[in-house]
């Protein structure tokens, strides 16, 4: 028989920075299950991916047990580390701050394509120009 599951929460952290401090500690211990286990856990299978913003959807079940999945970076964070930027434009439409390859761009969506809304590289590579174009990044 399946568990019942008490909630879903999604939380983005940095790869192998989990702690039991905020916005982490309050978000599952509401829920009443080992925060600890799940900042190890996390860290241990983030290592590696220093640096980089990692979602993670927890889903918590009625005995307090839990498990949960590890989404691929956001497409913004993955864009401004390509462009070698530290934020995006302010004004994207008048001020353009970075440029990035179209190969550049085809890399972030094949990693972003499990975690899209199409199954197309070529839609997969539109979505993440659109992405792109809205950060005041140039696609060459």
């Amino acid at each position: 028989m399946a568990k019942k599951i008490k909630a879903l929460v999604k939380l983005q952290i940095p790869a192998g920075q989990a702690s039991p401090s905020p916005p982490i500690g309050p978000a599952l211990g509401q829920h009443g299950i080992n925060i600890m286990e799940f900042c190890n856990s996390f860290n241990e299978k983030t290592k590696g991916k220093e640096g980089m913003i990692i979602p993670a959807v927890v889903t918590i079940y009625e005995d307090r047990s839990f498990s949960y999945l590890l989404k691929s970076s956001p497409a913004s964070s993955l864009l401004k580390k390509a462009a070698g930027i530290a934020k995006a434009s302010g004004t994207p439409n008048k001020e353009k701050i970075g440029k990035v390859k179209k190969e550049d761009v085809e890399e972030i969506a094949k990693l972003k394509l499990e975690d899209l809304n199409t199954r197309d590289l070529k839609q997969a590579v539109k979505i993440i120009e659109g992405t792109a174009k809205s950060m005041g990044i140039e696609v060459e």
